[in-house]
């Protein structure tokens, strides 16, 4: 049987992709050991039933879980963020002998911060096993969405921290070619190590689901919904903008329902306010990402923001596949990667990143669309789903990377 380490600040129950690819891989039949934090993401309050001494050690999805400690990012303010981001790579050093070992592969899912790199880094060179470091936010250019780094020392110390980590990965996963063109102009690996494998969506997004009370609750009038994190680099204030300028153009009935949590969710709900738009711009609260279907289920458009930035643009936002899979017209008020994707499939419209009145153009043709029309890009966007973005290829196309066994290799 092979037994692959998996390395990931977040992980169960907090709502990252990772869940489903470790449950995934011990369908197939592969052992899994993770090695995480402890769960505090997005609000940086401990789950329930979680703190900071216990429990350490689970097992979920049929994988064992090994949890090291940290800080939790409590308030979300800079400094809270940036211990939360130091404290777990650091703290899950001491935790590395607890893991049984005889691993085949490591994957390090890195989300931010790149430095949960460091412990998989440091157990790959002490064991001798293979690390692939699958490449999720791109460092330190994520890093500035977050935290405004303006200091040019600073700055350059972020880029060489970062650009190390990579380096150190006998193979990196991409997400575009975009992406695989910089980490290879960036560590100068050559581009057979670097793969590009999309993220995927789970099957439950593609499962229509119907909530009674939800729909009555949310889902009168023409709906648009974003379902997702609250934080700088998705642009919220541009959607807000956009929403109040198309429901003054005469989108009277037009409703933004917004589902998520996250550091931004303060501003956000105070430029509502301010703009005196609290009867139709509607903070729905957290759920889990199983529940997203209720959701989508009476949306007449899903909104996909990002802030304006290159960085951000090369690589196609895991909100997109999920967005696609649920059969609806995406906003996508984005440049680079994703936007190509909506485009392609040809399910919505597409406008700059920030850009509010682009945006309110968009809105506007999708209320105005027929049903028929809004309906033919929702298909279009589940036909895309299928070919790109489907649990089972990706996971082969992983299998393959890390074990080198999948019938599907068009990942070069």
């Amino acid at each position: 049987m092979k037994r692959i380490l998996v390395v990931s600040q977040h992980f169960w129950p907090e709502p990252f992709r990772i869940n489903d690819i470790v449950e995934g891989f011990t369908q197939q039949g592969i052992q899994v050991d993770v090695l995480c934090g402890l769960p505090n993401y997005p609000k940086g309050e401990w789950f329930e039933g979680y703190h900071y001494t216990s429990p350490r050690r689970e097992h979920h999805f049929g994988a064992e879980i090994f949890r090291a400690g940290e800080i939790p990012r409590k308030g979300n303010t800079g400094p809270m963020i940036f211990l939360n981001y130091v404290s777990w790579p650091f703290m899950a050093l001491f935790h590395l002998w607890r893991l049984p070992g005889n691993y085949d592969a490591i994957l390090c899912y890195n989300t931010s911060p790149v430095l949960m790199n460091f412990p998989a880094i440091v157990y790959s060179k002490w064991k001798k096993i293979p690390l692939t470091s699958y490449v999720l936010d791109i460092w330190p250019e994520n890093l500035y969405s977050v935290l405004p780094v303006k200091d040019r020392c600073l700055r350059e110390i972020a880029q060489a921290v970062s650009d190390w980590h990579y380096r150190q990965a006998d193979q990196l996963i991409a997400m575009s070619q975009s992406l695989k063109q910089r980490l290879v102009e960036r560590t100068k690996k050559d581009p057979s190590k670097v793969w590009v494998i999309p993220q995927h969506c789970e099957d439950f997004y593609a499962q229509p689901m119907e909530d009674a009370e939800l729909s009555a609750r949310y889902g009168k009038g023409f709906v648009l919904l974003f379902a997702g994190n609250f934080s700088p680099a998705q642009s919220l204030d541009t959607v807000i903008k956009a929403v109040v300028q198309a429901h003054e153009q005469g989108a009277e009935d037009l409703r933004l329902v917004l589902v998520g949590d996250g550091m931004s969710r303060p501003q956000l709900e105070e430029l509502v306010h301010s703009l005196h738009a609290e009867s139709y711009i509607l903070f729905a609260g957290s759920t889990s990402p199983q529940r997203i279907p209720c959701y989508t289920h009476f949306a007449q458009g899903l909104v996909a923001p990002l802030s304006a930035s290159p960085d951000l643009g090369m690589t196609v936002p895991a909100k997109i596949a999920s967005y696609m899979a649920a059969a609806k017209p995406i906003l996508a008020s984005m440049d680079g990667e994703g936007a190509a994707a909506v485009q392609e499939a040809d399910c919505g419209y597409t406008s700059a990143a920030e850009d509010v009145d682009a945006l309110t153009q968009s809105i506007l043709r999708l209320y105005h669309d027929s049903p028929e029309r809004r309906q033919t890009m929702g298909q279009n966007a589940l036909a895309y789903y299928r070919a790109q973005y489907q649990r089972s290829q990706v996971l082969a196309q992983l299998q393959q990377a890390l074990l080198g066994r999948s019938d599907t290799d068009t990942t070069r």
